[in-house]
């Protein structure tokens, strides 16, 4: 269990999540993933990166039980850094990223995949920002990516998912298949890419990021500022240990 990486032989970097119940990561859980993704994309051999997970869901953002069970900011912090590190390699990574989505991709999820190349999911995925629901704010820069405006306003502001087949339609996820298919889906898209030049295919990957309209790290720091308000406020602070206490968090209309 934890965080891995497997090297084929030709050339596809498996990168693989595994960390129960949910695939929520710890503080040192995203700064391992963002090594991971970044050591692959400058190894020569690798011409892919295929991220995936094993068990419930893809990913269920940070562990918040980790953030209240320690004194101060450090762990916010902490997992402030963590996500914007493991957000910003995927992004920057020198070769293509799959992220393969399986069951839920919430939270922090939302920033791997939507800082990936191509999305491909299983017909039980679905994605969504629990943010205000913690709290906090985030990751809606990668949102943006995956659907259209409006839409993602209203997703950040009722906290309700979409499903891998609303995505697929919007077109930002590629293929959607049964569970069981899912790596062997995943796997195929890999091969057809690794059988490509590696030399033109890391020329695309920065030319294309290069044509972006959007400043991603510029945009996701700034969210993340308001984050960190929202923590000096107090409100987050409630609103975490709600959730860790299984109870609705005690906003009122004040809050």
């Amino acid at each position: 269990m934890g965080n891995s990486i497997k090297v084929h032989s030709n050339g596809i970097a498996e990168i693989v999540m595994d960390n129960p119940p949910v695939n929520a990561l710890t503080v040192a859980g995203w700064y391992e993933v963002a090594q991971l993704v970044t050591d692959a994309g400058r190894n020569p051999e690798v011409r892919v990166v295929v991220l995936r997970a094993e068990g419930r869901g893809f990913n269920a953002g940070v562990d918040i039980k980790e953030m209240q069970k320690t004194e101060g900011f450090t762990a916010l912090l902490g997992a402030n850094r963590g996500c914007y590190e493991a957000f910003k390699a995927v992004y920057e990574c020198l070769v293509p990223v799959i992220a393969v989505v399986n069951g839920f991709c919430v939270g922090g999820g939302i920033g791997l995949v939507g800082n990936a190349d191509i999305i491909i999911a299983s017909d039980d995925a679905v994605f969504g920002l629990p943010e205000v629901d913690r709290g906090a704010l985030g990751a809606a820069t990668h949102l943006a990516r995956m659907v259209p405006q409006h839409k993602m306003r209203a997703m950040v502001y009722t906290a309700e998912n979409a499903t891998a087949q609303e995505l697929h339609a919007f077109g930002s996820v590629l293929e959607v298949v049964p569970r069981a298919e899912l790596r062997d889906a995943a796997m195929k898209v890999a091969d057809k890419i690794a059988a490509k030049s590696t030399k033109v295919m890391r020329a695309a990957k920065q030319a294309l990021n290069g044509i972006d309209p959007i400043d991603v790290n510029r945009s996701y720091r700034y969210e993340q500022g308001f984050t960190y308000e929202l923590n000096l406020d107090g409100v987050a602070d409630e609103a975490r240990d709600a959730f860790v206490e299984k109870r609705d968090a005690g906003f009122g209309a004040k809050k």
